[in-house]
């Protein structure tokens, strides 16, 4: 076997090894980041969830307030009139 071809024999495996460990480590990579956002949605999910029960609480506790916002101006108008 020539020098030359024994050199081409050389950058040809290097390169063909080269290639499969680069498609190798993109592959693992990619599916790191495809896990990755699978874990965003779940806290996405729960972040949102959360929120609409933080709201939920913040709309029942307004609802209190007004209500008793009510109780206490019809209380103040009873008193404020004459009584006979």
């Amino acid at each position: 076997m020539s020098t030359i071809s024994k050199v081409v024999l050389g950058v040809s495996v290097i390169l063909t090894v080269s290639t499969i460990a680069g498609v190798h480590l993109k592959q693992n990579w990619d599916q790191e980041r495809l896990h990755e956002g699978v874990l965003r949605d779940i806290e996405r999910l729960e972040r949102k969830s959360e929120n609409l029960r933080v709201l939920e609480q913040q709309r029942s506790l307004t609802k209190e307030l007004k209500a008793e916002r009510d109780r206490r101006e019809s209380g103040r108008q009873g008193s404020d009139q004459p009584q006979a």
